[in-house]
């Protein structure tokens, strides 16, 4: 078992609620709702993702023999409760918004309908899963409106913290438009295209560059993509250029060249222009090197075809965690309405319903006119159906989403709001809560 699918990767308060649940009889149904309270400061919508993610782990989740073993081992719970966990099973049902679809803040992304000890037990995982892919999707949703047309791949992995983060950032960049990936687990776990050209140090290992470029080439002949800037970026240009006519001799074809550091801009129109004099017009130029949506935007008007975004995606530099929440609705049949300061939840199981105009949150039971957002995925521990097609399903949904986007919040820059309306049947519960606990 790998810590990512173990029950212990929790918070310890999950285990220590549970069991004065367990002592209590508090085992009603409970409704747990995913949100996000607020957007980052650079964001002006959310993209949706991790739900299938979640859904594995709602399915999956069980509590090996050792695992209890060790629990017991700690002295801090009695025989309920390790009663409990050796036979434990999420029965419960799921609602969930669709991935790849746009939301906003108060909008619930998820709702976990349970038995209370169960609702309770998964939320620090499901947090977990849910906030991370939201994010670099979000994010990756930014460069694919900054740079329309373009080829992005994503090339986060060495520096995204974990081999877990580095998985799950590839498919979420990918359900967020991005073309592919360098992970090549990815590739096998998904089915998200892998990409890749070379090192430096594959130039740097050879005496010649021009040599280590056509090496590479005749090894590899399907798909040429070299890495210019080991030394002189130009002069790297000007061999590639010298080069050509030898390779298509024996049958091989440059696709395209890579830059991956300097005045980016400045390089790519030196280096088309020399490509362009050598005849070689149809060898695109592909760009890396810390980049993200601003970059992408920058480099708009640059002779560049596409994009390696890496570190600054899979690491969401900019906003590295998402105000987020997974609180507690409803218990037994009545709302329940958390009223911290700054931190007030909306009562009750909610729905979504999008508009042209707005969206409108209002209760489950409160139809409005508009396109429900949130659809029953899992019921008594399964999934209804199968898992949607990476491909052809959800990333033509989170196209189409952006698509759809008003274009005042389709830039990057903040301070576009789309209206989130609080339908009057909501508000006057919260309303009667409230006066019932003054």
């Amino acid at each position: 078992m790998t810590p990512a699918s173990s029950l212990l990767l929790t918070d310890l308060y999950q285990f220590t609620m549970l069991q004065a649940y367990l002592d209590r009889g508090m085992t009603d149904t409970a409704v747990f709702e995913f949100y996000s309270r607020r957007l980052p400061e650079h964001r002006c919508f959310l993209l949706a993702a991790g739900l299938e993610s979640a859904l594995e782990f709602l399915e999956s989740a069980r509590f090996t023999a050792e695992e209890v073993d060790w629990l017991a081992s700690t002295g801090r719970f009695n025989r309920r409760f390790l009663d409990y966990v050796a036979e434990f099973r999420f029965s419960g049902e799921v609602h969930a918004m669709q991935e790849g679809t746009v939301f906003f803040p108060d909008e619930p992304v998820l709702r976990i309908t349970a038995p209370l000890p169960e609702a309770q037990l998964v939320e620090t995982r499901l947090i977990n899963l849910l906030q991370y892919q939201i994010l670099v999707a979000s994010k990756a949703a930014r460069s694919v409106l900054a740079a329309p047309g373009k080829l992005l791949v994503e090339f986060g992995l060495r520096r995204a913290h974990g081999a877990e983060a580095g998985l799950l950032a590839a498919r979420s960049a990918y359900l967020a438009g991005f073309a592919g990936s360098s992970n090549v687990l990815a590739e096998q776990r998904y089915g998200i295209p892998s990409f890749g050209t070379m090192a430096h140090s594959f130039i740097l290992a050879h005496h010649d560059e021009e040599q280590a470029f056509a090496d590479f080439a005749l090894s590899l002949p399907h798909n040429v993509t070299f890495l210019i800037d080991t030394y002189d970026t130009e002069a790297g240009a000007e061999k590639v250029v010298h080069l050509a006519p030898r390779l298509k001799e024996q049958g091989v074809t440059i696709r395209s060249v890579r830059l991956d550091s300097g005045d980016l801009a400045d390089h790519a129109r030196k280096v088309r222009r020399i490509l362009d004099h050598g005849g070689l017009t149809e060898v695109g130029i592909f760009a890396s090197g810390d980049l993200d949506e601003y970059a992408l935007q920058e480099l708009a008007s640059a002779p560049i075809g596409g994009f390696g975004i890496g570190t600054r995606l899979t690491t969401c530099a900019d906003q590295p965690y998402l105000n987020c929440a997974y609180k507690l609705q409803e218990y037994a049949g009545l709302p329940r309405r958390k009223r911290s300061e700054g931190k007030a939840t909306w009562p009750g199981r909610k729905q979504v319903y999008r508009t042209p105009e707005k969206d409108v949150l209002t209760l489950e039971s409160d139809p409005q006119p508009g396109t429900p957002l949130l659809e029953r995925v899992m019921a008594d521990g399964q999934r209804l159906r199968p898992a949607p097609d990476l491909d052809t399903t959800l990333r033509a949904h989170a196209a189409a989403q952006l698509a759809a986007l008003p274009q005042a919040l389709r830039r990057l820059e903040p301070g576009a709001v789309y209206e989130v309306e609080i339908a009057p049947a909501l508000q006057q519960l919260a309303d009667r809560l409230d006066a019932a606990d003054s």
